[in-house]
């Protein structure tokens, strides 16, 4: 199984890619907060792709995409960032700070699985 971190403020989006993500056979790790997702990759978690919020309290999906790819282990693990936002504006600020590719919420099965066979080796 390929494990993959999810990072969303909302329990509901959280629970909504867990099930489809664990449908897929991957395992799932879960942040309900920017802070607590960097904490998790300084102690050993090692996902094989993130999936962040953008707008959330406290480190938004920005900074936390910025924060990640300051980590020599994540330096190039692919981080996709899942929002409502739809401005060119913010993704190419989220492409600046590192991120992979970029979902509008809501995502269906389909549609996530599809960037995932893009992205992982």
């Amino acid at each position: 199984m390929k494990p993959i971190l999810i990072v969303d403020d909302s329990p509901t989006m959280l629970a909504s890619i867990e099930e489809i993500l664990t449908r897929n056979k991957f395992a799932v790790e879960k942040s309900l907060s920017g802070e607590d997702a960097r904490d998790k990759l300084k102690s050993g978690c090692k996902p094989q792709v993130i999936i962040t919020d953008l707008n959330m309290p406290g480190m938004n999906g920005i900074e936390l995409i910025q924060e990640i790819r300051k980590m020599p282990r994540y330096r190039f693990t692919p981080i996709l960032m899942l929002t409502t936002e739809s401005k060119d504006t913010l993704r190419e600020e989220a492409k600046s700070a590192g991120a992979t590719g970029w979902i509008v919420k809501p995502v269906d099965n389909d549609s996530l699985m599809q960037v995932l066979e893009q992205i992982l080796p």
